[in-house]
């Protein structure tokens, strides 16, 4: 299938898939008038890249998952204890932002939660 029709079908643009395509996440093959040609798999690869991206994780980390998936038997122990070190880091990273998040949550409701309470007593008192 062509570029447009992944787009379609992931919700991800033609050009964030090129650029997956620059990070070496994604490898579609081609035609001999050299368009892409995707299958499947590469659908449901974009989908993975795409939900790990959103989730904050960096595309260099992505791609160690990516490879680590597809070759399984490549790996060692040693791997595993870098990639696993990898994931804490990542994982206290997101910590870190939902922490973040939820404190600028909870400002922007007590601002709300503030403003309401302004104008019902301006309205009670006009």
């Amino acid at each position: 299938m062509r570029i447009g029709e992944v787009a379609d079908r992931t919700g991800v643009a033609n050009r964030m898939l090129r650029y997956y395509e620059e990070q070496e996440l994604l490898t579609p093959g081609r035609h001999r008038n050299g368009y892409r040609d995707y299958t499947e798999s590469d659908v449901r690869r974009v989908e993975t890249i795409r939900d790990l991206s959103a989730s904050g994780v960096p595309t260099r980390f992505i791609k160690i998952v990516l490879d680590r998936q597809a070759d399984a038997g490549a790996w060692t122990s040693k791997c595993d204890a870098i990639l696993a070190d990898m994931v804490r880091c990542q994982i206290a990273e997101l910590d870190s932002k939902i922490s973040c998040l939820t404190t600028s949550r909870e400002a922007l409701r007590s601002f709300l939660d503030e403003a309401t309470l302004e104008r019902t007593v301006r309205a009670s008192a006009g």
